[in-house]
């Protein structure tokens, strides 16, 4: 049995046949495959950012780009997002989805005339969730999910958790992106309802970060400095994902309101 993972990356099955192209841009690479039928992943676009240790990295410009990039491929719209954090955020590995979604900036209660008198014109719809895990909640993220989409009527719905790789030198340096959906813990072991188009009737955009590799049945590792890497990149995905959401309002305007 071979070792587990969530990446599409790293999945035998995915070849030329399922649209697989790379692009490399300095100390970056780019991946993109539209798998139509495939016994290990949904179907879907998957968009994968590989890049080196984050702490060498000096210039984020061309990750800023070729992140924007992979969500415009992957929402055509979105007039009214919700984004949600999945994870706990008492288990660090299992913390990026929590920690991004707390620096989003939520804007669905700032609305017409007040948004503008506070210079924030041309702000997009967003609303932010972290519905914490079930054995905290005893309630599906998939329940807390359909009743917000009902009540907030999102249109899209992008979801943030940490994923399990295979190769271990893709741990914290990998981000995948998929419209096929992602099921809440699948990273640490923990599978829970899947979270898709199918399951909730609008767009999903998954974003996930390989954040431990399981060696056995009974091990799962992180790497050591995991508490650090898990700031930085959240930090990485918040900044892009607000940039992408509120695309008027100017970067170091974003950066001071989360």
């Amino acid at each position: 049995m071979g070792i587990r993972t969530d990446l599409a990356l790293e999945t035998e099955k995915i070849t030329e046949s399922d649209g697989f192209y790379t692009e490399k841009e300095g100390v970056f690479e780019f991946n993109y495959a539209e798998i139509k039928e495939n016994e290990s992943k949904n179907a879907g676009k998957y968009i994968t950012l590989s890049f080196c240790d984050l702490q060498k990295i000096t210039n984020f410009d061309v990750l800023e780009k070729q992140f924007k990039k992979a969500l415009e491929a992957l929402l055509k719209e979105n007039k009214n997002t919700l984004v949600v954090g999945l994870g706990n955020r008492e288990i660090t590995a299992d913390s990026v989805g929590v920690k991004t979604a707390e620096k989003i900036l939520a804007t669905r209660h700032i609305t017409g005339e007040f948004a503008e008198k506070i210079g924030l014109f041309g702000l997009q719809n967003v609303s932010v969730i972290v519905p914490n895990v079930l054995g905290k909640t005893g309630i599906e993220v998939m329940e807390i999910l359909k009743g917000i989409i009902s009540e907030t009527k999102a249109d899209t719905v992008i979801v943030i958790d940490a994923l399990c790789a295979r190769d271990e030198s893709r741990l914290f340096k990998t981000i995948q992106l998929t419209d096929s959906g992602i099921s809440p813990g699948s990273g640490v072991k923990n599978k829970r309802q899947e979270i898709s188009q199918k399951t909730l009737g609008v767009k999903v955009v998954a974003i996930g970060v390989p954040t431990v590799i399981e060696y056995s049945e009974n091990l799962i590792v992180t790497p050591k400095d995991c508490d650090l890497f898990t700031d930085k990149i959240s930090d990485i995905l918040a900044l892009n994902l607000n940039m992408f959401l509120q695309p008027e309002i100017d970067r170091e305007i974003l950066c001071e309101l989360v």
